[in-house]
């Protein structure tokens, strides 16, 4: 049982992201240690089906080594052999881990947020440049992934219907599992409480910037931000 107050709600609006990626390291088995470097895992890698860059592009492109980019392909491929999940694949990860509530809009969103082409899956490619930034990824570059979440329609603004889109997803994720139980209310609160703080020049919507700059000035978010830095 989780207790959770508004104010809590609010941080986990931020944050659930690199929470629940934890657990979605987790069941690909991503967080063992012991695999070997292999001219194998390698090979496999750049003849995967649905081919992802280069080893070597990769590293450029992340923050991981060479080793570790070994570890989360061989996890993925495990998991997904075609080389490419679906959105389903990502309801019935996050169905796992909240069945008693209803977890398919927010991985939906969720999905949508790694799907950086739109094109209906995601890609090892997708898969590792998303993780990267949600794990050893700056707090500016991880507040524009949690921004590029919360701003569906993708036009540059987070509009209350969309963050109560995201807050009622949360709720339905998370709410039968907190204490005291939320109201069917809170979600709404929270919107309200979000915009008060967030938009500055209470034009009803809020921009990247003003998002930012009222994340960075919470102290509470920016000691999170740091905590899952070193899973792997």
């Amino acid at each position: 049982m989780l207790t959770m107050n508004l104010e809590g709600l609010e941080m986990i609006a931020v944050l659930v992201v690199v929470v629940l990626f934890v657990k979605v390291l987790e069941q690909f088995g991503l967080l063992e240690v012991g695999y070997d470097d292999s001219v194998e895992d390698e090979l496999e890698l750049s003849a995967v089906r649905h081919r992802p860059e280069g080893l070597e592009q990769l590293e450029s492109q992340t923050r991981f080594s060479r080793k570790e980019l070994q570890i989360l392909y061989r996890g993925f491929k495990n998991e997904c052999p075609s080389g490419i999940v679906n959105e389903d694949t990502f309801k019935d990860i996050y169905s796992q881990f909240f069945p008693q509530g209803d977890a398919s809009t927010y991985a939906h969103f969720l999905f949508n947020a790694f799907d950086t082409d739109h094109n209906g899956s995601v890609s090892f490619e997708d898969f590792v440049m998303g993780l990267s930034i949600l794990l050893r990824g700056t707090v500016q570059e991880k507040l524009n992934w949690a921004f590029n979440l919360y701003d569906i329609n993708k036009d540059g603004y987070i509009t209350k219907e969309e963050m109560l889109d995201i807050m009622k997803a949360i709720y339905d994720m998370m709410g039968k599992c907190t204490y005291p139980v939320l109201k069917e209310e809170t979600p709404r609160q929270h919107v309200e409480v979000f915009f008060q703080k967030m938009d500055k020049n209470r034009d009803g919507v809020v921009t990247i910037d003003e998002f930012i700059d009222c994340c960075q000035n919470d102290e509470n978010i920016m000691r999170s931000m740091h905590l899952f830095e070193n899973v792997l």
